[in-house]
């Protein structure tokens, strides 16, 4: 056994979570697992016998090394063509054949895209506090330690973003198949051009987004109202940029509408924020680059 083989057993069983604490600060699948990558390179150099809480050291690694790598988003994201979307995954972050113990709040925790949106709107302290107290269970001094604030800070932190996700968040409970049962009715939609029962499923004032990031067509800035954000899909489903297949997949850990290419490379992933019965958002990620993680 090399010296670095013990180190490793104990990175494993804690990856998953890992990658779940940075999807969730970055908002990115492939920056999530460069800063795993990086984390691992950094803990195969510690002696074992000085980490006494690996857990909570590989955590905190983690934050830091995510929140550093947040700046690096903040100044690409600056020449990024049109709206900045998260990327989407087919499996909730973290997720393993067998999850260990470990992993459990990992894999309940919400990880939709609206969550992903909503978590996007906090700054990265609030983000990280949020992060490491409502889904990892972490106590205010223990956060302080890890993001070199005091706790009354932290405190502020968590109550700012708590306060913040709350109103963003639907009133009721999203129930999973009736979620399904309207991504059911886009998908109908867009096979057949065909909007106008859809008017009855969105709410007034719903919002559109796309990210196309330069490289697929996608609107440069939100579409509010229903009227527009049904011409826009009309646009869409009438004049498609290459046929494709349409798909209903389970996206962040709730149904979506998949379009897929003759290649068989996903093209498009439209996501649905409910609430009410009525859908108040529309999340349509269309930038290759964010689409390698998107199976059907």
């Amino acid at each position: 056994m090399t010296t670095t083989e013990p180190n490793l057993d104990v990175f494993q069983q804690h990856r998953g979570l890992l990658f779940g604490a940075a999807y969730r600060l970055l908002g990115s699948a492939a920056d999530a697992e460069d800063v795993v990558q990086e984390a691992w390179l950094r803990f195969a150099e510690v002696p074992l016998e000085e980490v006494r809480e690996p857990r909570a050291y590989l955590l905190r690694t983690v934050t830091n090394l995510a929140l550093n790598q947040i700046r690096t988003q903040q100044r690409r994201r600056e020449e990024y063509v049109g709206p900045w979307l998260p990327e989407p995954v087919s499996s909730p972050p973290g997720t393993t054949a067998s999850p260990a113990p470990d992993e459990a709040a990992v894999l309940a925790d919400d990880v939709s895209l609206a969550m992903l949106v909503v978590l996007e709107q906090l700054s990265p302290l609030e983000r990280a506090a949020y992060i490491l107290g409502e889904v990892f269970g972490y106590p205010a001094p223990e956060i302080a330690s890890t993001l070199d604030r005091s706790p009354a800070a932290v405190r502020q932190l968590m109550s700012r973003a708590r306060a913040h996700v709350a109103s963003r968040q639907a009133r009721n409970q999203v129930d999973p198949a009736l979620h399904r049962r309207i991504t059911e009715q886009f998908l109908r939609a867009a096979s057949t051009g065909v909007v106008e029962p859809l008017l009855g499923l969105l709410a007034p004032d719903v919002v559109l987004t796309s990210d196309g990031g330069g490289q697929k067509s996608a609107a440069l800035r939100p579409i509010l109202g229903v009227e527009k954000v049904l011409r826009f899909l009309l646009g869409v489903t009438s004049k498609p940029d290459t046929p494709v297949q349409l798909h209903v997949a389970e996206v962040n850990g709730l149904p979506a509408l998949v379009a897929v290419d003759a290649d068989g490379a996903v093209d498009t992933v439209a996501s649905f924020r409910i609430d009410g019965g009525l859908v108040r958002e529309i999340y349509l990620v269309r930038n290759p680059d964010k689409l390698r993680r998107v199976r059907v």
